[in-house]
């Protein structure tokens, strides 16, 4: 479970933590960021699949040229802060740097890279990494500007690694690393690589699939097979039958899943006397659909990044997704985040969840990002309680409380 991010000098954020709970909300205004702590996570997702620097920003292409990874949003040369430098080493090269916080079955774990671009060069190369178990460290790359390859592994072992691809995964290859410091380093690959970040289609949604299709894709693809595969299971059948009775004024009865001439699976919904197709299905239905895919399916992913998670969905059922992904996210093992910009959704959230609420703002006179916990803002818990969280977001009073906190705090240098 990942618990918190920091980014430094990552697009328009140049110093800035976003606190990680099981169900975590971002809100804020447009532009002002919140897009970007996706592409922060999209890219430690692309360290634990084992991509290149060139894959994890440009994208990863398979056979036939099929997207396996979606590219970082924008220009390679805005993913760094414009005229800021996380390296501290002269000559010093424009740097970012991601750093993370999590708890995995062995221990607690801290995670940090650092990534440089040379001046008038197109190519990244990492020029800091580590990682640390239990507080003692397992690995760590040293900060350098001039291509050193070394990686100390402790007790004097020490090995070269590319500088285009992010060491994690290499040093995890090597012969070098003992048994007890490899399941280490795959407890902590395994978090990173276990991410998803639907973006639901309904068009995409409503498509049949092929039986053996039983994961849900990015953007929907799969959900007639993948909800024929949780049907095959009696519990988690009535789960999602009664979560989309809640949803919908539909009596929903079952689920069919007739196949064509092709052998492609079709979704229906069946209510008494008649069965209604995918085709005939709403927006807002089959993107409920697509969250109940999600966390009720078949081993289902670590965390889910949902951006503006309520479109499609009426407010008097937004309480009805909330619900979900919390009951869900308390039983461990999934994490999701989400962001909104619902007053509707933000007014519904349990205590656990406030807690877990960050704002993102872009304060005047400055291209920067910040992001606070809302819990923080003053006076927030109780105008939460006397005014509701989702009046103090319509009302812009999150966006006013920043505007006048801050200017005072010490950011600090990437921890080592």
């Amino acid at each position: 479970m990942i618990t918190s991010l920091r980014l430094k000098d990552f697009k328009n954020f140049a110093d800035e933590t976003l606190r990680v709970g099981p169900f975590t909300v971002i809100v804020g205004a447009n532009a002002s960021g919140k897009s970007n702590i996706r592409d922060a996570f999209r890219f430690l997702h692309g360290i634990g699949r084992g991509y290149t620097l060139a894959e994890i920003i440009g994208g990863k292409y398979g056979a036939g040229a099929q997207p396996e990874s979606v590219p970082i949003r924008g220009a390679t040369d805005e993913i760094i802060r414009v005229g800021k430098s996380t390296n501290p080493s002269p000559p010093l090269l424009p740097a970012f740097a991601l750093e993370i916080e999590l708890t995995t079955q062995a221990a607690t774990a801290g995670y940090a890279i650092e990534v440089s671009r040379e001046i008038g060069k197109s190519g990244f190369r990492i020029t800091y990494e580590r990682l640390q178990m239990a507080g003692e460290s397992v690995y760590e790359k040293p900060r350098s500007n001039y291509g050193n390859r070394r990686v100390d592994l402790g007790t004097k072992r020490a090995i070269e690694v590319d500088l285009d691809r992010p060491a994690l995964v290499q040093v995890l290859e090597s012969l070098e690393v003992s048994h007890s410091d490899r399941e280490q380093l795959r407890s902590v690959v395994d978090v990173l690589a276990s991410m998803r970040f639907p973006e639901f289609s309904p068009d995409r949604m409503r498509e049949p699939a092929f039986s053996n299709q039983t994961k849900l894709g990015d953007w929907g693809g799969n959900l007639p097979t993948v909800l024929k595969e949780i049907c095959s299971d009696h519990d988690r059948k009535s789960v999602l039958i009664e979560w989309i009775r809640e949803l919908t004024p539909m009596d929903v009865e079952d689920f069919d899943f007739p196949p064509d001439p092709s052998g492609r699976i079709h979704l229906k919904i069946r209510e008494p006397g008649r069965d209604i197709s995918a085709y005939s299905a709403s927006d807002g239905t089959l993107r409920f659909l697509g969250v109940l895919a999600a966390l009720l399916g078949r081993d289902p992913t670590r965390l889910y990044f949902f951006e503006e998670i309520d479109i499609g969905l009426h407010p008097s059922r937004l309480h009805l997704l909330v619900d979900l992904i919390e009951r869900q996210t308390a039983k461990g093992g999934v994490q999701v985040i989400a962001t909104t910009h619902s007053p509707d959704l933000l007014s519904m959230v349990s205590d656990e969840t406030f807690e877990n609420t960050s704002v993102t703002c872009r304060l005047e006179d400055t291209n920067d990002a910040i992001i606070r916990p809302v819990a923080d803002l003053h006076n927030a818990r109780k105008l939460r309680k006397t005014q509701g969280l989702g009046r103090l977001l319509a009302g812009s009073w999150m966006e006013t409380a920043l505007a006048f906190a801050e200017g005072n705090g010490d950011s600090g240098e990437l921890s080592e």
